[in-house]
């Protein structure tokens, strides 16, 4: 793994900022890329046609409901890249159809999360994902 990266797939401009000033709160200081739908986080992580990946986040945190491609198909092409299959994902959704939830892990997601819609709970949250997936977890590099 290149980094202690975080990649952030989030398509609406008021759930980034919320997310980027929870990691803030929480002194998370590891660098944040934000892909704002599903192609370009998937250009991130797999490379485009004219381009090689750009890096290998320690976590990727995946809203599900995103423009051009969709997050449960992002977590389908990372668990069938060598590259990325190892990737923690943390869905981070406000979701709340059981199917979401029930894909997600049968596609192989680390862990669901349903957004608080308070705040503090929402910056609690992000404090044990911080803690847990950039500190206390290890994946194998190849």
């Amino acid at each position: 793994m290149k980094g202690r990266s975080i990649l952030l797939v989030e398509d609406n401009p008021n759930d980034e900022v919320l997310t980027l000033r929870a990691l803030k709160k929480n002194n998370i200081a590891n660098q944040v890329t934000v892909a704002r739908d599903g192609q370009e986080a998937l250009d991130y992580l797999l490379g485009s046609e004219n381009n090689l990946p750009i890096e290998t986040p320690a976590v990727v945190l995946l809203d599900l409901k995103l423009p051009k491609v969709d997050g449960l198909e992002v977590l389908k092409r990372m668990r069938a890249n060598a590259s990325t299959k190892f990737i923690p994902v943390v869905i981070l959704t406000s979701s709340r159809e059981d199917s979401d939830l029930l894909n997600g892990y049968l596609n192989g997601t680390n862990s669901y999360i349903r957004k608080p819609v308070d705040f503090n709970q929402f910056v609690e949250a992000v404090k044990h994902i911080g803690l847990y997936w950039l500190i206390f977890n290890e994946v194998p590099t190849f």
